[in-house]
């Protein structure tokens, strides 16, 4: 029986109650179960992300391989089909699903994130370059973010009524032009959903692979928005914010081989949606004990959306 991480045990049940707890208590049984399924060995010090367990294993025959079980969600459903789809194609290899479990056995890979590169510039082009590989068609019954786009309008207008902020009326449009304009009119193309440099880690059949996959059908552009809110603060440093985020953009839309245009365009709506996003439930870093007053975080926010309006 594995030991849970007691950082998992918490978070799950904070954040899903009753049915988080349970998944907890039940868990050990779920990967030793799994374990003899797929007739893997125990092989190194469990780890974990927001949502689920990472065993690292070895398979018949001695390879090295990770065990992700996470907990059931709607969220965590095409995670698989998107590796997939792929096949290793920039991404770590799927070698076995148990959708009944929401499990899968993936290819190993370093425990290193993009995140620990340092340098905002090689994080973008990696990003990019990810992003461009990973774009290939959607299999069919992924979920279409074409589909979202009436939810997206709605959640916007209300959010700009019901929340304090210090966005102009501007600003605020733009994303909602976005979403009539672009949101509703994206192609199926396979694309992460969450491509930010912690959801990319170093490996050794590529130089870095993506994890932790949404699974969506939609406009590739889409993942500069993960990217550039998880950069912010690194990009805050520049001294030049708004030059820093052209920059960001530029990089981004050459390495991806994607329109300019829509690349902003796409970031704007992200940081307007995450600055309400931020006023109703926190941000990660708020969350995770590291900030106290969120007020500099939601002024920064509103003016990563401004900068990034046109």
């Amino acid at each position: 029986m594995i030991r849970i991480p007691e950082g998992l045990a918490q978070g799950t049940v904070a954040r899903e109650g009753e049915a988080g707890a349970a998944w907890i208590a039940e868990l050990p049984a779920i990967v030793t179960e799994l374990t003899n399924r797929w007739g893997c060995v125990p092989d190194g010090e469990v780890l974990h992300g927001g949502v689920g367990v990472i065993v690292p294993v070895r398979r018949p025959g001695g390879g090295a391989a990770v065990m992700k079980v996470s907990f059931p969600h709607p969220g965590n459903v095409h995670e698989p089909d998107a590796f997939a789809a792929w096949g290793g194609r920039g991404a770590v290899m799927l070698y076995e699903r148990a959708d009944d479990r929401y499990a899968m056995l993936l290819e190993r890979a370093d425990t290193r994130t993009l995140a620990t590169a340092g340098d905002v510039e090689e994080m973008v082009t990696v990003a990019g370059g990810l992003s461009r590989r990973l774009a290939v068609p959607a299999p069919e019954h992924l979920p279409r973010l074409h589909d979202r786009a009436g939810a997206w309008e709605e959640e916007l207008r209300r959010d700009a009524a019901e929340l304090p902020h210090t966005m102009p009326a501007y600003v605020v449009d733009a994303a909602v032009a976005t979403v009539r304009e672009v949101g509703v009119a994206q192609p199926g193309i396979l694309i992460h959903g969450d491509l930010h440099p912690g959801n990319i880690l170093r490996a050794e059949r590529e130089p870095w692979l993506a994890v932790d996959p949404k699974g969506y059908a939609g406009d590739p552009a889409y993942d500069v928005g993960p990217l550039v809110k998880s950069l912010v603060l690194k990009l805050l440093e520049s001294g030049d914010l708004g030059k820093a985020l052209l920059r960001t953009l530029d990089v981004f839309a050459e390495t991806a081989e994607l329109d300019r245009e829509r690349v902003r365009r796409w970031a704007q709506f992200h940081a307007v949606q995450g600055a309400f996003h931020g006023r109703r439930h926190g941000f990660r870093v708020s969350r995770a004990g590291e900030v106290d007053d969120l007020a500099p975080l939601l002024d920064l926010a509103d003016q990563l959306a401004a900068l990034l309006t046109e």
